[in-house]
Order: C-alpha cells, then structure tokens, then sequence
C-alpha cells in the first residue's frame, strides 16, 4: 500500500500527466504540465523509482554541479500537487516524466495506486501527434475516452483505434480497467515543424483543458510566446517557396474542410471562455491574457532562462506525410531522443529518433480535411487515445 505523509486531503482532485516520447510531439504535451507545476508552484511529493522503469542508455542521467559538488539527476517520473482556491476550489495531481522503457503494466499500476490513495475523480492524460495541419491555423485538440459514457457526458469522442500505441494509451485503458474516468487531449503538430518547442500546441492543450475540467488556468507569457513563435516560422517558411506552396495547400484543405464548422456553437464556446476570464471565473496567477480560436496560441518555452528560441527550419515537405506504407506505424520525426514504436506489454521502443506519432495510438487517423475524423472544440481534424 502506498503511504503518503505530508500530503493534505485534497478537493475534488483531477490527475494530469503527460510524457516526453512518443506521444509529446513537440514536447508540446509535457510543456503544458511544465507550465502549470511552475504557474501554480506545485510541491512534488512522490517520484517512481528510475531503476523499475528506464533505460539509462536510451534515457540517460545528467550531472550537474551544485555548489562545486557534482551531482546526477536520473530520468523518471514525478508526481506533484497543487491547490487552488477561488469561488471553485478544485487541486490538481500532475504527473511529468519520460514514457518508460518497459514493465509499462507495473508503472501504471503504480500511478494508479497513488491515484487512488488521493482520492482521484478524473485522469486527463496529454499528448501531441504529427499531423497533416498547417501551422497558421488553429490547432486541432481532440478528446477522446474508452468509457461510452464519458463520452456522452463530456461531449468526447469514443476511440475506436487499432495499431501502436504508447504510454498514453496504455494508461488511459488501465484507468479504464481500475474505474478511474480517464481522458485523453492530443494536440496535432505541423509534420513540417515538428522540432520542440511548440508553444502555440502547447496553449492549444491548456485551452482545452481549462474547458474540460472548467477550471481557469493562469497563461503567463504563453500568448505572446506563440505569437513569436508562429511569426518565426512564417519567416522561415517565406524563404523557401517550396514550403510556402505546401503550407497554402493545407491551409485550402483545412479550411475546405472546416467551413461547416464555423457555427454559432463554437462561437458560443469562444464567447463563454472569454466571459469566464473576464468575470474572473477561477484562480489565477497574473496571466495577462488568453488565445482565441482565430488567434494564435502562446508558448511554453521549456527550460529556457531567458529569451525566446527561434523556431527550428521547417522541414521539407515529402510526397508521404502519413503513415509508413505497409507497415501501418506511424511516421517518424526528428529531434525528440525517444522510441517511435511501443509495446504495450512489457518494453517501449529503445530507438532515439522519434518526436511523436504521426497519428497517434488510440486515435482516428489524422490528416487535413478526411471525413473520419471526429469533431472537436478547434474544429480539430484528428483525435488520440
């Protein structure tokens, strides 16, 4: 039995986790948990023992000098708490780690444990997917759940995916086992523009968060942030006409696509997130301001001191931008240092070449405009597991 000391009873606590890997294209996903452990100073009170979970040649330690004395951080996963308070007091358990190399069943039984013992009424697991989106609109956030009646009850869709999948897949199917309610939020990048950070996915996921469990979230400099960000790859992408010509035709494709979308309910949507901010709806920690469906997201920019990062070179688009044909996995992207497949038994992937799956595990297939994909609060063309 897990013993917790030093932790209060918390209020109708919500569990959210995200892991870098295969399900974190642009670190987008474990920017958002970064974000709100940092905004609402969240106390970690519990970390999973490196040893059980991780290979340190795929995952490897860092050592850093502390005082002159050299010391070693070890991958793993950490879990914090945070309370809030306002007209609705509501605490969060976040979860932030690496996806873990094997005995996938035995980590989530673990956080299960501790999910139980905090007297969880929700899990919300995050993740970003390599999608055919273009990076001037806004970004597609689907919800998805295994349970037929969350579905119903919050508006999500029911995954119907068969193939891969990662951590997140495997977690939110363990909640589902357990009894827990478990959601998962996927945010879809830009295949072209997968390098991290991507800050606009990023508030993207928080936006949809904060709808979810109605709660609002502080932003910082998260609007601004993706502000830069997108102006950035502009640039970049003008340099190139290659480029420029992929990128207007997804922008045709989306919005082909989406021109049914644009009703008077996600309109409504918008409006009534604006009303909750401006009325002061929830707790806060001096965000000065909120992206909108139309504008454009801000970013997290993870473990930068200072400034603000160019955003990396967009990659030239190729004739195959899904999956891999014949092998059905998802595409691969550069710049993440984790696995691009799984096993959900026993071992992740021990490969370090993959950002994020191009349609992720436990979702529809993604892509600009296809008819299977579900509806989401963007107006979203893809969905996750």
């Amino acid at each position: 039995m897990i013993e917790l000391e030093g932790v209060p009873e918390l209020i109708d606590p919500v569990m959210v986790a995200a892991f870098e890997g295969w399900n974190d294209a642009g670190d987008a996903a474990s920017a958002a948990v970064a974000h709100l452990d940092r905004e609402w100073k969240g106390e970690v009170f519990a970390a999973l023992d490196a040893e059980d979970y991780y290979d340190f040649q795929v995952n490897r330690p860092t050592v850093f000098l502390d005082g002159g004395v050299r010391k070693i951080t070890w991958p793993t996963t950490r879990l914090s708490v945070v309370r809030i308070g306002g007209e609705k007091p509501r605490d969060l358990v976040l979860v932030r780690g690496i996806e873990p190399s094997m005995r996938w069943r035995s980590f989530c039984n673990e956080l299960l444990g501790f999910a139980h013992e905090l007297g969880v009424e929700l899990v919300v697991i995050l993740g970003a997917l390599l999608g055919d989106t273009p990076h001037t609109r806004p970004v597609p956030v689907s919800g998805v759940t295994s349970d037929s009646d969350l579905a119903r009850t919050m508006d999500l869709e029911e995954t119907k995916y068969e193939g891969p999948t990662g951590i997140v897949g495997i977690l939110q199917e363990a909640c589902t086992h357990a009894g827990v309610p478990a959601v998962s939020l996927w945010a879809a990048v830009p295949h072209y523009v997968s390098q991290p950070p991507n800050p606009k996915a990023t508030l993207a996921l928080l936006n949809r968060l904060e709808d979810l469990i109605d709660l609002r979230i502080p932003l910082g400099e998260l609007p601004e942030d993706a502000r830069a960000w997108q102006l950035g790859v502009d640039q970049l992408a003008a340099e190139d006409s290659e480029v420029a010509e992929y990128v207007q035709t997804l922008e045709e494709a989306r919005d082909t696509a989406e021109l049914p979308e644009a009703s008077g309910e996600a309109i409504a949507r918008e409006f009534e997130r604006y009303l909750r901010r401006r009325d002061g709806g929830g707790p806060t920690a001096g965000s000065p301001g909120h992206a909108t469906e139309s504008g454009e997201p801000a970013s997290y920019l993870r473990d930068t001191p200072g400034g603000r990062g160019r955003p990396s070179v967009p990659q030239r688009p190729e004739s195959d931008t899904g999956q891999d044909t014949g092998t059905g996995e998802p595409r691969k992207a550069t710049g993440q240092g984790e696995s691009a497949g799984a096993d959900a038994q026993d071992r992740a992937p021990g490969s370090e070449d993959s950002s994020g799956p191009s349609d992720p595990p436990g979702a529809p297939e993604s892509g600009s405009g296809s008819g299977d994909t579900p509806d989401t609060s963007d107006g979203t063309d893809s969905s996750e597991d």
